[in-house]
């Protein structure tokens, strides 16, 4: 996603992923592995989709040039450190879900994507895409560990959301195994998901309707992990069976745990006029005028829209239409 005020970049533009990594790496040591990646590769742009907010507890970017993620496999916690070494990129893990995570490290840094498909049709989409060379579809085969902080950030602002998801994972979660432990956490298990009290939804600004909308999920938590193995369209056809998520969910999760290039978000506050003002000069487009000018992307329309939000053409800000609010203060 008039008055006067700093520009800061909404929710939408910062989901275009660009997170800034040192190019200095580090020496790595421990249980490894190495990946040769075909063509350019930038992690920052990989993996930056994955941040929930700069004090996001799973994520973090060290000094040294390394990405890590703390996350919640089928078979435990488990931390990875990816760093970029030559030509390769490397992975460390710890955690019982460290071996997990090694095995699916190079799909997650865009392995099974294919930027070769993509094809621009706009000037404007064309040198983005040529100036983020390194940009590939993370697929992390984890559906809850994307689909819960997508429902905190249903119709709220941008800090709302990053605070209910940094104030839970580090209240309810469990601190990530390796050297981070007690600095990055892992996100609580359904079950643990499932006893939080109804005071602490409140106390981190969370309303009853996105509250339920989660325990509803984590119920059903094994039959929406095995959408991952399903195509996109059938995975987000079984996530929005569940209350609450809806077609701006199932996208926000399938873009992240599928790799999913064409799930464009529809019923997002900026997006579309983001894209409207890009390719059309309307900043009041709607979604049928956005998913009318992606048309000639079908089939790669997630990855047309990330391209443009990189590319920094955005309409000037207005006054904002959604006030904060913090419901932990009533």
């Amino acid at each position: 996603m008039a008055g006067r005020f700093v520009h800061r970049p909404t929710r939408t533009t910062v989901r275009g992923g660009d997170v800034v990594v040192p190019r200095q790496a580090s020496a790595a040591a421990g249980r490894m592995r190495s990946w040769v990646p075909e063509g350019p590769l930038d992690l920052g742009l990989v993996l930056g989709p994955l941040r929930r907010g700069p004090g996001d507890p799973t994520f973090r970017v060290t000094a040294d040039g390394s990405v890590w993620r703390a996350s919640l496999t089928p078979v435990g916690p488990g931390t990875l450190r990816v760093f970029a070494y030559g030509g390769e990129v490397r992975g460390e893990a710890w955690g019982p879900g460290g071996a997990w995570l090694l095995e699916r490290l190079p799909e997650m840094l865009g392995a099974a994507d294919d930027p070769d498909a993509f094809v621009p049709r706009h000037r404007l989409v064309a040198v983005a895409q040529h100036r983020r060379p390194g940009l590939r579809l993370t697929r992390t085969g984890l559906v809850l560990e994307s689909l819960i902080p997508s429902v905190l950030e249903q119709k709220v602002t941008t800090d709302e959301a990053y605070r209910a998801w940094r104030l839970l994972v580090r209240k309810f979660g469990s601190p990530a195994p390796g050297p981070v432990g007690g600095r990055m956490w892992v996100m609580p298990a359904p079950r643990a998901w499932a006893l939080i009290p109804s005071w602490e939804w409140h106390r981190a600004g969370v309303d009853d309707k996105r509250a339920s909308t989660i325990l509803r999920a984590v119920r059903v938590a094994a039959r929406l992990e095995q959408a991952v193995s399903m195509p996109a369209e059938e995975a987000r056809a079984r996530l929005e069976v569940v209350p609450g998520v809806g077609p701006w969910t199932s996208a926000e999760t399938v873009q992240r745990s599928h790799g999913a290039a064409d799930a464009v978000t529809v019923g997002d506050l900026h997006l579309p006029g983001i894209v409207g003002w890009a390719l059309a000069g309307d900043r009041d487009a709607d979604d049928s005028v956005m998913l009318s000018l992606l048309e000639p992307y079908a089939g790669q329309r997630h990855r047309a829209a990330r391209l443009i939000l990189l590319s920094g053409r955005t309409p000037a800000r207005r006054a904002p239409k959604m006030p904060r609010g913090d419901i932990g203060k009533l």
